[in-house]
């Protein structure tokens, strides 16, 4: 029995598909970061924005997602975006809506979206955005 030269290529294919997973697998690559702890949102918004030292913190419920305040009154979001984290500096064009368990923040950029976040303290950041 010939077996067809396009099922061995398959099944290099196949072959080197798990070969290449297994080894993601086992660098550790991938996964979806999480931000638990303030030490992480002060990494990701000084990596956002150089000198933002964040002061008040509040970090979603997931650990997907944070909002961050400095000392001159800035506000920045923080989202994870891949396996890594973005964020920007609110303005006067940030939207802010409060839900049950927490706010969704629109930082007016099309680009950027919105963010959900399930906070422990939405009031208190709903009001210091819409000051903004």
């Amino acid at each position: 029995m010939e077996i067809h030269p396009q099922l061995w290529i398959t099944g290099g294919s196949l072959v080197a598909i798990f070969a290449l997973a297994g080894l993601a697998w086992w660098l550790k690559l991938g996964g979806k970061p999480v931000l638990s702890e303030d030490a992480d949102v002060r990494a990701a918004a000084g990596e956002v924005e150089d000198g933002f030292e964040a002061q008040r913190i509040s970090i979603a419920r997931d650990g997907a997602a944070a909002l961050a305040s400095d000392k001159a009154g800035r506000i920045m979001v923080i989202k994870r975006h891949g396996n890594q984290f973005a964020g920007r500096t609110l303005t006067s064009a940030a939207k802010v809506r409060e839900e049950v368990d927490g706010l969704v923040v629109d930082c007016g950029e099309t680009q950027f979206g919105s963010v959900r976040l399930s906070l422990e303290d939405p009031a208190y950041w709903a009001d210091a955005i819409n000051r903004l």
